[in-house]
């Protein structure tokens, strides 16, 4: 049996007759370890495989000092078994990382940006960049130094050499990592790139179809460039689309006119939000002079469409107007209310503890300062209960 796993001897084997040489749990989770394996384990930026032991589904998979982890859904017996790999998910990390290489090369060697960190998402990928900022220019200028090695078609292969070998090489590497013995694995793109790396990778740069640079964002004194490559670009450019043509369905213009017209939208919502909240106003102030104008000394009102600002504003309006009264004012429907209590300076109301006991016999929690306690209500049923406590 090879000591290299099946995964990195021939990158497309989807199935695998093995057996299970040990099995445990951590962390809660069972585990296998298999005699050989066509899962890849999560490591170098790459995610981890996902696929299935004996129909057992595949959770993750790690490195251990034990060997490799086949992380499961549930238990597996040792002894023979059938692995099989989610190949649709392994060959779009195989685009990714390619694609991450390719792009790597490309800007080190044509342009002198070195990528210092690598990082392959779910739904895109990025490489951090050792330079402070990227304008739209050179984002476009290296998109195309790429587009134009895709299309050369360059082979994409992967050798293992010793140690010798690898220090006569012109290798791009940030390094081994401490404490590496045996053999070095080099994955190389013909005529541009010889790096050291443990991941899965296409057959050539055409596999990558096509990569689409997405934007930029400042870190670490760097730039971190955001990208996707092949079936995944396709996918996001598709879903893009039948997202603009909703947009252009709702909004009743062309591509070129959505964003125009969702601006002037927000505008109007701006503006119609300002109304509203000026009506608000209004509508507080009328109230608490309403309100005032009632010789009662505890005055009650319920808004059912109204929120707690409402309510805060017509308590202070009418502690204003009439500081010798004491509010009780809620909002809301069913289980979703707010309540406020508000006392004038000159209606000595022990407002702490009367708002202890409003709070809860409206099924909610309140606190407040001053002229003010207000709450949560969820039993807004019984606000006439606590009228009759707050009128003493």
């Amino acid at each position: 049996m090879s000591s290299i796993p099946a995964y990195e001897r021939d990158p497309r084997l989807t199935r695998l007759d093995t057996e299970v040489v040990a099995i445990g749990e951590q962390d809660g989770r069972p585990y296998a370890v298999l005699a050989d394996t066509v899962l890849y384990p999560e490591g170098g930026g790459q995610p981890a495989d996902h696929g299935s032991i004996a129909g057992v589904q595949v959770l993750d998979v790690q490195k251990s000092e034990e060997g490799i982890r086949h992380f499961l859904a549930e238990p597996v017996p040792v002894g023979p078994v059938t692995v099989e790999l989610d190949f649709q998910r392994r060959f779009d990390h195989m685009q990714q990382h390619t694609g991450q290489h390719l792009l790597t090369a490309v800007a080190d060697q044509q342009f002198g940006w070195h990528t210092v960190a690598f990082h392959l998402g779910e739904r895109v990928c990025d490489i951090e960049l050792d330079v402070p900022q990227l304008s739209a220019a050179q984002l476009e200028e290296l998109e195309e130094a790429v587009a134009v090695e895709i299309r050369a078609a360059r082979a994409v292969t992967a050798r293992r050499v010793d140690e010798d070998e690898y220090q006569r090489l012109p290798v791009r590497t940030r390094g081994l990592p401490g404490g590496h013995t045996g053999s070095i694995r080099l994955v190389e793109i013909e005529g541009i790139d010889l790096n050291t790396c443990g991941g899965t990778h296409c057959a050539s740069t055409a596999e990558l179809e096509a990569l689409k640079l997405l934007g930029t964002e400042s870190m670490r004194g760097g730039t971190r460039l955001f990208y996707v490559a092949g079936r995944r670009l396709r996918r996001l450019h598709g879903a893009h689309h039948l997202r603009n043509a909703e947009l252009r369905s709702l909004l009743g213009v062309s591509d070129d006119e959505v964003v125009e017209r969702v601006s002037a939208r927000l505008d109007q919502a701006k503006e119609a939000e300002r109304t509203v909240r000026h009506l608000k106003d209004e509508l507080a102030t009328a109230s608490a002079a309403s309100m005032a104008a009632d010789p009662a000394r505890v005055l009650v009102a319920h808004w059912a469409k109204q929120d707690l600002p409402f309510l805060q504003r017509v308590a202070r309006e009418i502690a204003a107007l009439a500081p010798d009264r004491v509010v009780f004012l809620t909002c809301g429907d069913g289980a979703d209310g707010a309540f406020v209590l508000g006392a004038g300076e000159e209606s000595h109301v022990d407002l702490r503890a009367l708002g202890a006991q409003v709070a809860e016999i409206l099924g909610g929690r309140g606190g407040g300062s001053g002229t003010l306690f207000q709450g949560k209500a969820t039993r807004l049923e019984r606000r006439e209960e606590a009228a009759e406590v707050v009128r003493g």
